[in-house]
């Protein structure tokens, strides 16, 4: 499923196509994604305009002139392509990117077509993703936001935040970062990579660690981020940018699918080590990862 960085960089390149943009039509090809798409979806979103376009955790958010808020949802095969034909353009990204073939149109479920021009298309193969239009005002009441922790790109997560959070914790911090009401969008890729160049254990009880490291902690998690966004994400299964484009993150991967390879943390000499927990895969060094 992408993650916190994927979805950003599906964010940027979305912007300058729907930023703003007044949608002239809207067409829904199918009456549900995941689930079922909300009552007068076509209508209460055509004539609408795009505010903006912003991300919380996981979820594309496009709070409407019409006091609702379009929320999106990937889900594992979730795509959306622009339509440069038609005037929008695609926004440019940093970086060197390969291709992903063109999304095979028996799998487009959702079009967006801007007054501007432009026309934005949601495909998703296995349908995990889903839509839906939320009050506003009622947002961050609703199940899917409410109790959710800070942004870890944000000003509010550091060191301290989490000292509280793990304090007498005796779960491992692996287990506590992937936790949403903890911090909003990490997953498991970026857990194990920063995890792992902040030389911390998956599976060392949270409150053992200390001050000094969870501050360190922090700022290689937000490092890891913004890499991983600089280079439009990792190129895993399905995920590709809203132009098309795959990321490359990874392959700067120091920890994650690297089992039985050298670790790269400087002087360690160890190997990578898989192990799974509550059926996730844990990538890490038992040598450097104390």
């Amino acid at each position: 499923m992408p993650e916190l960085p994927e979805v950003e960089t599906v964010r940027r390149g979305l912007e300058p196509a729907l930023s703003g943009a007044r949608l002239s039509r809207v067409e829904a090809r199918r009456p549900d994604l995941r689930f079922p798409l909300p009552d007068g979806f076509v209508q209460r979103l055509t004539g609408a305009t795009i505010l903006r376009l912003e991300r919380r955790a996981k979820y594309l958010l496009a709070p409407l002139d019409r006091d609702e808020t379009l929320v999106m949802h990937l889900g594992m095969t979730g795509r959306f392509e622009i339509d440069a034909a038609l005037g929008g353009g695609v926004a440019e990204r940093p970086g060197d990117f390969l291709y992903a073939s063109p999304p095979d149109p028996k799998h487009a479920h959702v079009v967006f077509e801007t007054q501007a021009g432009c026309r934005v298309t949601y495909y998703d193969p296995r349908r995990f993703g889903f839509m839906d239009l939320i009050p506003t005002e009622t947002l961050a009441e609703h199940p899917w936001f409410k109790g959710m922790g800070p942004e870890p790109l944000g000003p509010d997560f550091d060191g301290g935040l989490l000292a509280r959070a793990f304090k007498d914790r005796k779960q491992g911090a692996k287990t506590l970062l992937l936790d949403q009401r903890v911090v909003a969008g990490l997953g498991n890729i970026y857990v194990c990579e920063a995890l792992n160049r902040a030389r911390i254990s998956p599976f060392k009880p949270a409150g053992k660690i200390s001050r000094t490291r969870l501050d360190l902690l922090a700022g290689i998690v937000k490092a890891v981020l913004i890499e991983a966004i600089e280079v439009g994400g990792s190129t895993l299964r399905d995920f590709s940018g809203a132009d098309g484009a795959l990321g490359y993150f990874q392959h700067r991967f120091r920890a994650y699918g690297r089992e039985g390879k050298p670790c790269l943390n400087e002087g360690c000499g160890g190997v990578i080590a898989r192990k799974v927990q509550a059926g996730r895969s844990t990538f890490y060094c038992p040598v450097c990862q104390k």
